[in-house]
């Protein structure tokens, strides 16, 4: 993190930009903070903060409207890279549901042990930072590396059963583009091992330990008025108390049978934040296990024409990414390419939530405020 401050910092009530780094051209992304700062020099507190997003604006929703059917789901994964799979499968459902497909039933069982294994992968990436910032004693240390090995060992299975270890591309229109390997369930068995292990040595040093809740207790409150006003979803708006998780909601064939019960937040701070996420975690582990448990046999995909032409028409198709809803709006007329392909991601729409929860915050405790708030910045500069 680089801070720049301009002329007069010195006194109260500065305007200063701090910038989110590295701000290199490789850099997979950036966003800026614009806080207005008051109080003493040597410990202000943030008065106002705004979000400046934008900076490369891949255009990802135009990139579809150029490409068929088959090929949008190559981009649907790209913009974030920590929800991949669920991204390319909202995408797909929205062009079955306009064809008025119906999956077989190990494509979908086989999509939701996908999606639950990714939201895995994508909270121990955040939560790793998390625990290592606690403190740096053998405890934090070895929590860090035990998400690090959690991680790698589900990006592992998953590479195995799709071929790519960011962009899986494992969905297809009618289903999954292939079966999983022989003995790939006992490898994922090994892997959820592993993970629960990383997670439990997290749970020690964050929300079980007395100095960690002390500090994030009351940092960053996200009220549920607010967080219903933005639209915040995911553990995000759960810890704000915002009482939605489309896995129970509005759930797809698998997850209506194996049950989903999220845990809301009573303050919407820090805290609540890193234990929604942790919940969360602990849960998808739980509905893998389910799925592998109860994978029925049969194909994972259907027969598709060369050319898929949904009918004109428009659909929209929801679903719980690990950071919040992923919804596509889907517009056709009767072409190979999508006439409109609208995406709401849960990093553009939560990155807004900054504004009200910085405020009131001392500039020393932005590090931890952040490192709660989870977002992907390919996400937000889609």
């Amino acid at each position: 993190m680089t801070v720049g401050v301009g002329a007069g910092a010195a006194h109260l009530g500065v305007d200063r930009v701090v910038d989110l780094g590295p701000l290199h051209p490789a850099a997979h992304g950036a966003y800026r903070l614009r806080l207005a700062v008051s109080g003493p020099a040597d410990d202000p507190v943030i008065t106002s903060a705004t979000p400046l997003v934008g900076h490369l604006h891949r255009g990802a929703e135009k990139l579809f409207e150029v490409r068929d059917y088959r090929q949008i789901l190559a981009l649907a994964n790209r913009h974030d890279w920590l929800a991949a799979f669920c991204n390319e499968m909202a995408v797909a459902m929205a062009v079955e549901r306009m064809l008025g497909m119906t999956v077989p039933d190990r494509a979908s069982w086989l999509r939701t042990a996908f999606c639950e294994l990714n939201r895995a992968l994508a909270l121990v990436v955040f939560l790793a930072p998390v625990a290592e910032a606690g403190g740096r004693g053998p405890r934090h240390v070895a929590a860090r590396d035990g998400l690090v090995r959690a991680r790698e060992s589900v990006q592992r299975v998953l590479e195995e059963a799709a071929g790519g270890r960011i962009h899986f591309m494992a969905n297809r229109v009618g289903g999954l583009r292939e079966d999983v390997p022989a003995g790939w369930r006992d490898g994922v068995r090994a892997a959820l091992d592993v993970v629960a292990r990383g997670l439990d040595a997290a749970r020690s040093v964050t929300v079980s330990d007395g100095d960690f809740r002390h500090r994030h207790r009351g940092l960053g409150v996200l009220t549920t008025g607010a967080a219903l006003r933005l639209g915040v979803t995911g553990p995000a708006g759960r810890a704000a108390g915002v009482d939605l998780d489309l896995r129970r909601d509005d759930p797809g064939p698998a997850h209506a049978e194996l049950g989903v019960t999220p845990r809301l937040g009573t303050r919407g701070d820090a805290l609540d934040r890193v234990e929604c996420m942790l919940d969360d975690a602990d849960q998808a582990l739980r509905l893998v296990r389910s799925c592998l448990d109860r994978l029925p046999p049969g194909p994972v995909n259907l027969r598709l024409p060369k050319a898929v032409k949904p009918p004109e028409g428009s659909v929209y198709v929801w679903t719980e990414a690990p950071l919040g809803v992923t919804g596509v709006h889907l517009v056709s007329r009767g072409d190979r390419t999508p006439w409109r392909l609208k995406l709401r991601t849960p990093s553009f729409n939560n990155v807004q939530a900054l504004s009200p929860l910085l405020v009131g915050c001392r500039v020393a405790d932005l590090p931890t405020v952040l490192a709660s708030f989870a977002v992907v910045v390919g996400d937000i500069d889609r």
